[in-house]
């Protein structure tokens, strides 16, 4: 069992920065993804940003060049660091984790709301 945290967001303005962390505790893989997905009012959830074990990352079309995914391994942690934000920013963003070993079941977290407005 997997439990994901997540924190950092808030109300920002167009063209602001946030940071989104996410502890993971529990039963953690050595060898496992965990990336940001979010969803928008009527909107289908959708990925963000990802991330490997190994640092290999993939994003999105829409945030490549503004948004960064990092991970710390020693302390089970994930960061979305989101530059030059806009109003289609908006949404709940969720924390996922999956193991790239075994049965790789995905984890949730309970989500984070990032606004972007004036």
């Amino acid at each position: 069992q997997v439990q994901l945290v997540e924190s950092g967001g808030g109300l920002v303005q167009p063209g602001g920065s946030l940071r989104l962390s996410c502890a993971a505790t529990g039963s953690i893989s050595s060898m496992n993804t965990m990336g940001w997905y979010r969803q928008a009012p009527g909107k289908e959830r959708e990925s963000v940003a990802r991330i490997g074990s190994s640092g290999s990352t993939n994003y999105a079309d829409s945030v490549k060049g503004r948004f960064t995914i990092s991970r710390d391994n020693a302390k089970n942690t994930v960061y979305l660091q989101m530059n030059s934000l806009k109003p289609e920013d908006t949404a709940v963003y969720y924390c996922n984790y999956r193991s790239d070993v075994n049965y790789g079941i995905d984890y949730w977290g309970k989500g984070t709301l990032v606004t972007v407005s004036s």
